[in-house]
């Protein structure tokens, strides 16, 4: 459920727009941050949409799931200030659709509330703008790395491709993700998440049968997101997969 009014206010300068499905026409079709809160298990949860300058609502658009780090943990005013929707202003010509919920407490993994959330929340999504459901990416740093490979392993028939970043995940679930096309960052000066967990994440899909892209940035602590999202490549990968 959203909130059915509709506010037009500058935040963290961007323009941030939120409204309910009563609006789903010009005006959450602008490009910017548009907020919307989901009440649907009875708690206020605020998440963004980004929309791109060409997005056409008749066309559609692929879309990236981003999920946050601890730092941003039930914080709204951090929250487009770290990771992918801190550069989003500065890619003129981006194609995808964003969309980055917001965790009321500490953790993505698939069987927690946030994830749940979230999955409910790009339901939503997928009513107010026209996602092309076979380009709907995953991607996350830290806390969100390690939801990347959760929801990832929990939900493998969702996604087109992933990229966790300074995150780690459960090795034995690399049977389940092998398929996936997935391309993860690490430091290995990461003093908050070691780079093992991220090299056995690559290793043990490589044995599962998968053929990962795994960039290692050395001498990089644990912010390793700004220079993965600011990678070009990484945003025409994306677009190279889809699903069946």
């Amino acid at each position: 459920m959203l909130r059915k009014n509709f506010l037009l206010v500058p935040v963290l300068g961007v323009m941030l727009i939120g409204g309910a499905g009563l609006f789903a026409g010009d005006k959450l079709a602008k490009p910017g941050f548009h907020r919307f809160v989901y009440k649907g298990d009875g708690k206020d949860a605020p998440y963004y949409v980004y929309v791109p300058q060409n997005y056409n609502a008749e066309k559609g658009a692929p879309l990236i799931l981003f999920l946050h780090g601890a730092g941003e943990t039930n914080n709204e005013k951090k929250l487009l200030q770290v990771g992918l929707p801190n550069t989003l202003e500065k890619k003129k010509a981006f194609p995808f659709l964003v969309m980055v919920p917001m965790a009321l407490t500490k953790g993505w993994q698939a069987e927690g509330p946030n994830a749940k959330r979230a999955l409910a929340q790009l339901e939503d999504v997928k009513k107010k703008y026209k996602v092309d459901a076979k380009r709907i990416y995953l991607t996350g740093l830290s806390m969100g790395g390690f939801g990347t490979w959760s929801l990832a392993a929990a939900h493998p028939e969702m996604w087109a491709a992933i990229a966790p970043i300074c995150g780690g995940g459960n090795p034995e679930s690399a049977v389940k993700i092998k398929d996936i096309p997935c391309w993860c960052f690490h430091g290995d000066a990461d003093t908050a998440v070691p780079v093992q967990k991220s090299r056995d994440m690559i290793a043990a899909l490589k044995k599962a049968g998968g053929k990962p892209k795994y960039d290692e940035y050395p001498g990089v602590g644990h912010n390793s997101w700004d220079r993965a999202y600011a990678n070009k490549e990484l945003y025409s990968w994306f677009l190279s997969h889809k699903l069946k």
